[in-house]
């Protein structure tokens, strides 16, 4: 069993502990290295490490190392955790890195003595992590009636509304990410947050193509472009990380379809969980008094993802291991 292999099977595997992952932040200023133990030829634990350097990637200077949703290992098993983690630590040294961060890909009270077991190997809760914190998961099983039945009354409406009003969504091809970039910079302009550049996302697609993990889908009306996703899968769950939208036809919710089609192309390829990937850090009290008048920051994106019906999760966050003491102190708090 490969490195593959154990990410996609493995309880606590992440899209973002792939090769593939790491191959698509090389390309933007990170460093990376797999490290791994093997047993009897089979990889049974490890971590996609990324290094960055703090002012010039090409020379030895400090910098900070990233495991985003990592180490992948038993997490009931510390003797397993303290060998994936001291091979980090070799890696980061290696590298000149003053600070390690890890982000595991565990929930909240899933591994009760978590803190306890990383504070032996040197690593303390982080002032704040990398990744989005909270999200809704969907349950994805059962039949297409079910999952529909599972969402709220208004989305349901407005996937069959959409489709009423001729909306129609195409699996589009890498010929399509052109129009996708300028979607999202358009988003991003209406809804003031950052996106990356049409070459990030032209590196994703081509990346994650290989093995068939990424879809792009573009809803569309009388072949005009209005929104598009890209969806990505590996294992038995799914991500949606990227969404656009145009400023034309809004009333026709071609959004609520889109989505729509990427859970049925998640369920294609065997997921039975889909993630929406980020909504505000705040319990469900908090999100469901204000999310009607709140449009800052996540809460634009949790008004349209509640209606799909997914469970609020919370993960467990960031831990960091300092290796240069006065300085990472400084680095955790300005941020990776």
């Amino acid at each position: 069993m490969g490195w593959y292999e154990l990410v996609a099977g493995h309880r606590h595997g992440h899209l973002l502990q792939t090769e593939e992952w790491a191959q698509l932040k090389v390309k933007f200023g990170w460093s990376s290295q797999l490290v791994t133990l093997t047993e009897e030829g089979r990889v049974t634990a490890g971590a996609v490490v990324l290094h960055r350097s703090l002012l010039h990637r090409a020379l030895p200077l400090p910098g900070v190392t990233y495991l985003a949703k990592g180490p992948v290992v038993d997490w009931q098993s510390p003797d397993q955790i303290f060998r994936v983690l001291a091979l980090v630590e070799q890696s980061a040294r290696r590298h000149h890195s003053i600070l390690v961060r890890i982000e595991p890909a565990l929930l909240e009270g899933e591994v009760p003595t978590l803190t306890e077991v990383l504070a032996q190997a040197g690593y303390r809760p982080a002032r704040r992590g990398v990744q989005p914190r909270r999200t809704l998961a969907l349950d994805i099983r059962g039949t297409e009636a079910d999952i529909l039945g599972r969402m709220r009354p208004k989305t349901r409406y407005n996937i069959r509304l959409a489709e009423r009003k001729g909306v129609a969504v195409r699996q589009a091809g890498r010929e399509d990410l052109p129009v996708f970039s300028e979607m999202m910079a358009t988003t991003g302009r209406r809804d003031q947050f950052g996106v990356h550049s049409p070459a990030y996302y032209e590196a994703a697609f081509d990346l994650f193509s290989a093995r068939g993990m990424v879809a792009l889908l573009v809803a569309e009306f009388e072949g005009r472009p209005l929104a598009g996703l890209m969806v990505f899968a590996l294992g038995a769950n799914a991500w949606y990380l990227y969404g656009a939208s145009s400023d034309a036809e809004r009333n026709r919710m071609p959004a609520y379809l889109l989505q729509w089609e990427a859970i049925r192309w998640a369920r294609s390829r065997g997921c039975v969980q889909y993630d929406l990937w980020g909504v505000p850090d705040q319990e469900a009290a908090v999100l469901e008094a204000e999310f009607e008048h709140r449009s800052d920051g996540l809460w634009g994106v949790y008004r349209f993802k509640r209606g799909f019906g997914g469970q609020l999760v919370r993960s467990v966050g960031a831990y960091d291991r300092a290796l240069c003491r006065p300085i990472a102190w400084l680095v955790a708090r300005l941020g990776v």
